[in-house]
């Protein structure tokens, strides 16, 4: 399940986090974020972004459906056009094979199983679908920049937990997945006073980037 404090802190920090996106740093990191995501995006009919949030990156890439704990949020992704649906990742509420493709931005880092949430995610997916993967990997130099905000008393980042890649393979490989794509971006030493500068999308693992975009495949 998703912890009870993780979804506390969503509903009550809703418009704090959605309004993160309209700062200098947030805004340039979002769109480049977007990028990366497109970069590894297949064709799709009936697509889900699980842990949707408020809806910026599902609405962005015209994803219809929405899954989350935060009620909070789920009123604002709504606003932007989502199906939502309240409920946990590690139950999802939908039959076996309804999407063809899943999205996952960063959330895993806030599942109190994420292992469990990828087997939910090849149960939904149909044969052939794709799981995308938006992270923040446990040996980007970002991931220690964000644990100290945590340490600080950070309300998001509190209560992240960030994961390797190799870690992240063997969660996709014990859940049916086979990986087929992966690419990097944010590639600067991390901060968060300006917009970011280094614009690439590298079609390869960068262990010092702060986004890294996974996909694998459903066989």
């Amino acid at each position: 399940m998703v912890p009870v404090k993780a979804r506390e802190i969503f509903d009550k920090f809703a418009l704090r986090y959605d309004r993160w996106y309209e700062k200098v740093f947030g805004k340039s990191v979002y769109s480049l974020e977007l990028e990366a995501i497109r970069s590894v995006l297949p064709p799709f009919h009936m697509a889900l972004e699980v842990g949707v949030g408020t809806g910026r990156f599902a609405s962005s890439l015209g994803i219809r459906f929405g899954l989350d704990v935060s009620f909070s949020e789920l009123i604002i992704a709504r606003k932007r056009g989502i199906q939502v649906v309240l409920g946990d990742a590690h139950e999802m509420p939908f039959p076996d094979s309804t999407f063809d493709l899943e999205l996952i931005v960063v959330s895993i880092c806030f599942f109190e199983h994420p292992d469990v949430v990828l087997r939910e995610v090849a149960r939904t997916l149909s044969p052939g679908g794709h799981v995308i993967l938006g992270l923040v990997l446990r040996e980007s130099p970002w991931a220690e920049f964000y644990m100290e905000k945590g340490r600080r008393g950070h309300p998001f980042y509190s209560i992240a937990r960030f994961y390797s890649l190799s870690r992240i393979k063997e969660m996709l490989s014990s859940a049916g997945f086979t990986m087929d794509a992966v690419v990097s971006t944010l590639l600067e030493p991390p901060f968060e006073d300006r917009p970011v500068r280094d614009r690439r999308i590298v079609k390869e693992y960068i262990p010092g980037a702060g986004f890294t975009v996974v996909r694998a495949l459903r066989p």
